[in-house]
């Protein structure tokens, strides 16, 4: 992610990457680059900045998700909302079932039909673990050495094997300028989502020093949420994050 210190005061509510440059790069984007664009606003978040990651389930059970166009879809929305909040038009990718089972990228000018294919040149889909993903995304954002918060599109079908391990990580990312959004695919009223549920629950001060984290399900059929109540569900939880981050010390700026 670059900065630009030369923005006229005019530009500071603009979305990070241009209309003009979506629409040369990402024609097919164009729609979800509006959507997120008008969520935004409604959230307080014109102008906001942030580094968008996405993390995918791999295991078995989600495998129909991703022969269907489901996950490809929600890819698709992340680099939609990543274009308005980070100007480099890449949203880093990270798959894991048992263990992190790859690490690519969506960009503007390479995303079409891209997540299936890659969830393929992994091999087998295994069981559910969050914690090393989450640490794949935490070492991937310090690395990055931005100055902006990042925000994480976190989705799964189910909770983890090693749950105690997936709530320490969480706890303790709390004290980094990093905001989890988790997306459950699946029952809503399944307990499949407790742990989920619990994750976004976990009290403050006593567990972490800031809430960090949300979660909303999808439902069984994720891409029949319209785009414009995916977004708001996104942003949800977020100004309230950066708000609590910002008093907290953990987000300066």
């Amino acid at each position: 992610m670059s900065i630009d210190h030369m923005k006229n005061p005019a530009d500071v509510f603009a979305p990070a990457v241009s209309h003009e440059r979506v629409s040369a790069s990402a024609p097919r984007l164009v729609s979800l680059y509006k959507s997120a664009q008008v969520s935004l606003r409604k959230a307080g978040l014109a102008g906001q900045r942030a580094a968008v990651y996405l993390v995918l389930d791999r295991s078995g059970s989600m495998r129909r998700y991703y022969r269907d166009g489901t996950v490809q879809r929600l890819a698709e929305q992340a680099l939609g909302l990543s274009a308005n909040l980070d100007d480099d038009g890449t949203v880093p990718v990270v798959f894991f079932s048992t263990d992190v089972d790859g690490v690519a990228e969506v960009r503007l000018d390479a995303y079409e039909n891209r997540i299936a294919r890659l969830s393929d040149s992994f091999g087998h889909m295994g069981r559910t673990n969050y914690h090393l993903a989450m640490e794949t995304v935490i070492d991937h954002y310090v690395a990055s050495g931005t100055t902006h918060p990042a925000f994480v599109i976190f989705q799964t079908d189910g909770g983890p094997t090693s749950r105690r391990a997936a709530e320490q990580v969480l706890c303790t990312a709390a004290r980094l300028p990093m905001f989890w959004q988790f997306v459950g695919f699946g029952d809503p009223d399944s307990t499949q989502f407790d742990f989920l549920h619990k994750l976004d629950d976990l009290p403050v001060p006593a567990k972490r020093i800031v809430d960090n984290a949300g979660f909303f399900p999808a439902g069984t059929e994720p891409r029949s949420i319209p785009d414009d109540a995916l977004y708001g569900k996104l942003m949800q939880e977020f100004p309230d994050w950066l708000s609590a981050a910002r008093h907290a010390g953990v987000l300066t700026g």
